[in-house]
């Protein structure tokens, strides 16, 4: 059995892999644990191997260091001992390596140590070939047999007496040629694919990667390379003072990665290094100390430049070299470089390596707190600045980073498209007066109600928000448990499914030859209790169902009655489908209660924390409505064809008059709004799909999706502000009539924040004119008629009768 696990450079594939074999030796909520099982990770590679090694030790709370080993020359053992992860690479297992030979320091080679674990516990013992693409090629000649190493557990090798791998995980980020590879085997294949919009959506990666190049590609590298250390110390300095604001315990410390030139017989690289040292000791207003300068060229010594010793590192030592703060690179990467401190690349090189230049940027897109910081849309970016590059090359870089294996941010393109605006000091009172309402749909990965609702509970008394909440939301759950487990004993489900769960049918066959040559049977069926051995273990799993140990907090409650008897009533529980919806819908209520009352208080907190209740919130299976809370700055673009616009609420973080891309609708909406002293006061370009945007949820055929009107406009009145939706859609369109419908609920539900919610056409009016015909949900009567649409053709009707005009 083979499994292909395609993950995206980015996406974390070490972390799921990790949780894959804690589930495995320490079981989940749909299967018991696996203690006994084996872990072998291939790799061509012994730095990518001791990467991953290190990666599991620190972010695993389950296994411990002596549970993970490496494979040496030295090992010799005649099974893997279960419950292990081995690390082992390709370059130890040739014909000539001592791990392949027998000797006297060596009773088993290591062919015979697999083999006899896959032998003794073939359901058991995994196979993880990471980078699973490499070694995949096959001559026609010999195409059944292995012509790798790696092929060797796929196909076996009857020279090394190694049979095929009963389960062997492929880990890959490009899976056609290992894929193909398993289908001219008789092994079955399951694939399992991690979307690259799932790891966008997460956090993990950094939103934009923005690069700078000057207007004609004159070589004017030594006046980039300051730019680019200004880029640097910027990030230095807005890193430093969001932890401090944030109080984290350990602060982000931006890398600079520059990417030199080749050398030749007499010098390292072309590049002058002693230059690049000069500037940026200048640029940081001190010397700098030994060990924040480092080097991963191939020669394995220290060089010395402008007086400081650069020492060489491995790149998979760079992260947890918290001294080291530049890099200089060359075009030595192809894995091993997982650096999340890397905000800022220098490449020195010319316009014909690009696909190396897009190489070492794809190592570089993961976020170093792995989570977006809200606060602050400068720390989401990646600047790479390329002296040697003109536009028409830069394109060259954009493509071939969209090429590699790494995940590409949602945004690539140069400092002339990807701007950071900030807010306009002189709305500072709009911004205040804001209490407006969104929402986030598929942002977050959906948690049974239950466990929502019990870590809810938990973090509102770890935060000392509500110091009681875990316990009196404990009380009530527990309350629901033991309501819902009476009515299914008074039901009489109890008992039967009891019998069904906890016994076990023994059937008895008696063939008695005394009473004829032919004879006679009796079948008899009888049902044995399971042991308590068995009851424990069925009691664990209800526990994983539930989660959060609720199990153990009933059975805790009930200590003063017989085990027994308190554990069957968890999983007769857990094994009722129609109580279990119940208790679910009851902790969705009380989620929701919960988080109303106490949302003004998240407020108050550090970003990670108010995070964590957003990502709580939003992990409901149905959408919830969240605070709408506009961040100090944004990630804006500028198309081509952008015009200047007046009173927007943000405005360039570096200057200048805000530009903005609109379409004929838009801007002739925008316009009208603003044509006068009693119209918009200020506005908001609405973009799509940012983390800062309006969000309104709407259905399509029962699937709930997002929208994101394009305007928001704000006025004014004799109460303060008001805050208006406009949204110019083209009539032609499939999804007006859902979107209109979505509006409506949005207005139902929450019109008492806002002023006008308006989908808007443009059309000729009764003067032969064009007019923007508005059509508003802020409107009981409009609202109600188009809550109740199922066709553009209705919504068509609806907007000839009630659509009005406001010229």
């Amino acid at each position: 059995q083979v499994i292909s696990f395609t993950a995206p450079t980015g996406a974390g594939k070490t972390i799921i892999m990790t949780a894959l074999f804690e589930d495995i030796i320490f079981g989940h909520a749909y299967g018991v644990a696996e203690p006994d099982s084996v872990f072998v990770w291939l790799s061509d590679m012994p730095e990518l191997n001791e990467q991953t090694r290190l990666k599991i030790e620190s972010k695993s709370e389950k296994f411990r260091t002596r549970d993970i080993r490496v494979i040496d020359s030295t090992f010799d053992a005649e099974y893997f001992t279960p419950g292990g992860i081995y690390f082992l690479n390709t370059q130890k297992l040739g014909s000539d390596k001592l791990l392949t030979q027998k000797s006297n320091l060596r009773e088993y080679t290591i062919w015979e140590t697999i083999a006899n674990t896959a032998e003794r516990q073939p359901k058991s013992f995994f196979v993880v070939i990471d980078e699973a693409h490499r070694g995949t090629f096959t001559s026609p000649q010999a195409e059944n047999k292995a012509q790798s190493i790696m092929q060797k557990f796929i196909k076996g090798s009857k020279e090394d007496g190694l049979p095929v791998m009963p389960l062997i995980i492929g880990v890959t980020a490009t899976p056609q040629r290992f894929q193909k590879l398993v289908a001219d085997t008789t092994s079955t294949i399951q694939k399992v694919v991690v979307p690259p919009e799932d790891v966008r959506e997460s956090g993990l990666l950094k939103d934009r990667v923005i690069i700078h190049f000057p207007d004609i590609a004159i070589g004017a590298d030594m006046t980039m390379f300051k730019e680019a250390v200004a880029n640097w110390k910027k990030k230095c300095e807005r890193w430093q003072s969001y932890c401090d604001h944030e109080e984290i315990k350990k602060p982000v410390r931006p890398v600079l990665v520059i990417q030199v030139e080749d050398g030749n017989e007499r010098e390292i690289t072309q590049t002058d290094l002693d230059s690049c040292i000069s500037i940026l000791e200048d640029a940081i207003g001190r010397r700098l100390q030994a060990g924040e300068v480092v080097h991963t060229f191939d020669k394995h010594e220290t060089i010395k430049r402008h007086g400081l010793d650069i020492r060489r590192v491995d790149a998979s030592r760079i992260e947890e070299d918290e001294k080291a703060i530049v890099v200089f690179f060359k075009m030595n990467l192809s894995t091993g470089w997982d650096c999340p401190r890397a905000e800022t690349m220098m490449s020195f090189r010319h316009a014909n390596d690009y696909t190396y230049i897009a190489q070492l940027l794809g190592r570089m897109i993961r976020t170093p707190l792995a989570r977006r910081v809200e606060s602050d849309a400068e720390l989401n970016n990646v600047g790479l600045f390329l002296p040697f590059f003109d536009e028409k090359t830069v394109k060259m870089v954009e493509q071939a980073l969209r090429d590699s294996e790494a995940i590409v941010p949602a945004e690539t393109g140069s400092h002339k498209e990807l701007i950071t605006l900030k807010r306009d000091p002189a709305f500072a009172d709009v911004f205040s007066d804001m209490n407006l309402i969104t929402y986030r749909i598929d942002s977050a990965r959906k948690q049974p109600a239950l466990r929502r609702l019990i870590a809810l509970a938990r973090a509102l008394t770890q935060d000392m928000i509500a110091p009681e909440a875990r316990k009196s939301t404990l009380k009530r759950v527990l309350d629901e448990f033991e309501s819902e487990i009476a009515e299914l004993k008074k039901s009489g489900k109890f008992e039967e499914i009891s019998k069904a769960v906890t016994g076990l049918a023994l059937r008895t066959l008696t063939i008695d030859y005394g009473s004829g040559a032919e004879g006679t049977t009796d079948n008899i069926s009888e049902i044995v209790e399971l042991s308590e051995f068995d009851i424990n273990n069925l009691f664990e799993r209800a526990g994983k169902v539930l989660g959060e140990g609720l199990h153990k907090e009933y059975w805790v409650r009930h200590a003063v009655r017989d085990f027994k008897d308190v554990k069957t009533e968890i999983i007769v529980l857990t094994n009722d489908n129609a109580a279990m919806e119940r208790l679910e819908s009851f902790a969705d209520k009380l989620f929701n209660e919960l988080y109303d009352m106490h949302k003004t208080a998240f407020r108050k907190l550090k970003e990670d924390r108010r995070d964590a209740y957003k990502k709580l919130a939003l992990s409901s299976t149905t959408p919830i409505a969240l605070d709408w809370e506009l961040p100090p700055t944004i990630d804006f673009l500028i198309g081509e064809d952008a015009v200047i616009l007046e009173k927007h609420l943000y405005i360039p973080s570096d200057g200048g008059e805000f530009k903005v891309s609109l379409n004929d609708w838009e801007l002739g909406v925008i316009r009208e709004e603003m044509k006068d002293e009693k119209g918009a006061v200020a506005w908001l370009r609405n973009l799509d799909r940012k983390r800062w945007s309006l969000e309104i949820p709407y259905e399509v055929d029962g699937v709930v999706t997002s929208m994101f009107p394009d305007l928001i406009v704000v006025r004014a009145d004799a109460h303060g502000y008001v805050f208006d939706v406009l949204e110019p859609h083209d009539s032609s369109r499939k999804d007006n009539y859902p979107k209109a419908v979505g509006l409506a609920k949005f207005a139902e539900k929450h019109g008492e924040h806002f002023g006008r919610i308006q989908l808007i056409r443009k059309a000729k009016g009764a003067d032969k004119r064009d007019h923007f015909y508005r059509l508003d949900m802020g409107k009981l009567s409009v609202r109600n008629r188009v809550r109740g649409v199922t066709s553009n053709a209705e919504l068509d009707r609806i907007f000839n009768e009630d659509a009005q005009t406001e010229e």
